[in-house]
């Protein structure tokens, strides 16, 4: 697979509202097919009838789907799951656990539709900036077309019915994934998510539930999803992501005026190394573009993009190094083989501009 494919999906391309602070919005639905049993209790039969059925609702409705592809995980090398992983375009679940899991990829990788994930169903968008209502708006017209053809599993009183008793009732998450590098390095940071964990929100990092904050990167999502309509939830976030966006614009303001020299000569120290170090983990991969994107976000760096350093999240990746090298890789060759296509990445970079 050619690197501009791999590194190719909607929410990279790092435009949209607030593109500052918000690398992406993206809104999940969960839903399940009436009288076949959860993933986790069906059969290898039901589960197959499961995609089945998915395959054949989208099938019969050529116009809508015409630009998806429909990928069964069996069909999937280990290396191909990892990646759509990485680009957070499936769960974890899905790569290594799921029976009989399945996806159909919207070729633009905004929308991706789980199958026989926790839930027979997940839909799920994903775009640039923050664009939580836009992103609801993609995720209901599938869920819709969906249900013409599908028979979910609902209830009068509680909604749509799900694996896990957190996501009855709309059966929505939604969540940003922003870049807070100021409030972090301020010590605000703390007291923030204390708050957000109060008003029934949930922060993360980057790949969402059990994993720690690296590279200054926070999810934060809703828990709540019941007794609340979709458009509630959405605008609940949206409110608070605003406030999130402020206080970090703010912090980094403060840091420009008391500090601004320290964090130019800390954004051009990482983007040097990113340019010429000879090994490098994921973890400090993760911190200096942290610091780079801070610098050109601040007006004191040049020579990137945030389409650039969003490409490069990806690249730093396990999966699409392995991919890249066309081999497996042991972590010390990863550390070495990082570099070498963050290099590779920046030349062609430079040639493009």
């Amino acid at each position: 697979m050619k690197e501009k494919q791999l590194v190719f999906s909607k929410w990279i391309e790092g435009n949209g509202p607030e593109a500052e602070t918000v690398i992406s919005s993206r809104v999940r639905i969960a839903r399940n097919i009436r009288e076949i049993p959860f993933p986790y209790l069906a059969s290898d039969a039901q589960t197959r009838r499961v995609q089945e059925k998915v395959a054949k609702a989208a099938a019969s409705q050529k116009d809508a789907f015409r630009q998806f592809s429909f990928k069964p995980m069996e069909n999937l090398g280990a290396l191909e799951k990892e990646l759509l992983v990485e680009k957070h375009l499936i769960s974890p679940y899905l790569a290594r656990e799921s029976q009989h899991g399945a996806l159909l990829l919207r070729r633009d990788e905004a929308v991706s539709i789980m199958i026989n994930e926790e839930d027979h169903l997940r839909i799920q968008v994903i775009l640039p900036g923050l664009q939580l209502e836009e992103a609801l708006q993609e995720a209901e017209r599938y869920d819709d077309l969906m249900e013409a053809e599908l028979d979910y599993a609902f209830d009068e009183s509680y909604g749509y019915l799900t694996c896990c008793p957190t996501n009855v009732g709309t059966g929505l998450r939604a969540s940003v994934m922003l870049h807070l590098p100021a409030l972090i390095m301020t010590g605000q940071a703390n007291r923030l998510f204390g708050a957000l964990s109060q008003v029934g929100l949930a922060v993360r990092g980057l790949y969402g539930e059990g994993t720690e904050i690296i590279g200054n990167l926070v999810q934060i999502s809703n828990q709540i999803t019941l007794g609340q309509s979709e458009e509630e939830i959405v605008r609940n976030l949206l409110g608070v992501t605003r406030q999130v966006i402020e206080q970090e614009q703010a912090a980094r303001q403060a840091l420009l005026n008391e500090n601004r020299a320290r964090i130019a000569d800390r954004a051009w120290r990482s983007l040097g190394q990113l340019k010429y170090a000879q090994l490098m983990s994921s973890q400090e991969a993760m911190q200096l573009l942290s610091d780079v994107r801070l610098g050109y976000d601040l007006g004191l760096l040049k020579g990137v993009d945030r389409k650039l350093l969003n490409k490069m999240l990806v690249v730093i990746s396990p999966a699409c190094l392995q991919i890249l090298a066309g081999k497996e890789l042991g972590p010390e060759e990863r550390d070495m083989e990082r570099p070498e296509r963050l290099k590779k990445l920046m030349e062609q970079y430079k040639e493009s501009v």
